[in-house]
C-alpha cells in the first residue's frame, strides 16, 4: 500500500503545482490529499509540505482546526466568481447556471468554515 500512497501523494503535489498557476484549479485541497498520502508512505515529504513557508500554514490550519483564513476564502470566492463570469460570457445559457450552482454550493461551504 505504501507505493500507492506515495504515487497518490506525488500526483496530488503535481496537481497542486498546476493549481498554483491556474486560477481555476485549487492548490491547498490537493496538498491536503498529498499530506494524507505522505503520512502513510513518506513522513519526510509530509513534513516538507507542512513546513513550507507559504502553503504549510494553510495546510496546518485545516488539519488542526478545519479552518480557512479569510484571505484564502476571499481569493477562492473571487476565482470562482471570475470563472462564473467567464462561463457566462463564453458559453452562455444554460451553462452558466452550472457555474452559479457551483459558486453558491462550494462558495457557501468555503465561506462558512472556521477562520
Amino acid at each position: 500500500m505504501r507505493p500507492l500512497y506515495a504515487a497518490g501523494g506525488i500526483i496530488s503535489v503535481g496537481l497542486a503545482a498546476i493549481g498554483a498557476f491556474l486560477p481555476i484549479m485549487p492548490t491547498v485541497p490537493f496538498l491536503l490529499v498529498a499530506v494524507f498520502c505522505f503520512a502513510r508512505s513518506n513522513p519526510a515529504w509530509e513534513k516538507k509540505i507542512m513546513d513550507h513557508p507559504h502553503w504549510g500554514p494553510q495546510v496546518r490550519d485545516w488539519r488542526e482546526r478545519r479552518a480557512i483564513n479569510r484571505r484564502a476564502k476571499t481569493m477562492a470566492l473571487g476565482a470562482m466568481s471570475a470563472g462564473t463570469v467567464f462561463t457566462w460570457y463564453t458559453l452562455g445559457d444554460p451553462w452558466y447556471w452550472i457555474s452559479i450552482a457551483i459558486l453558491v454550493i462550494a462558495g457557501g461551504w468555503i465561506w462558512t468554515r472556521n477562520e
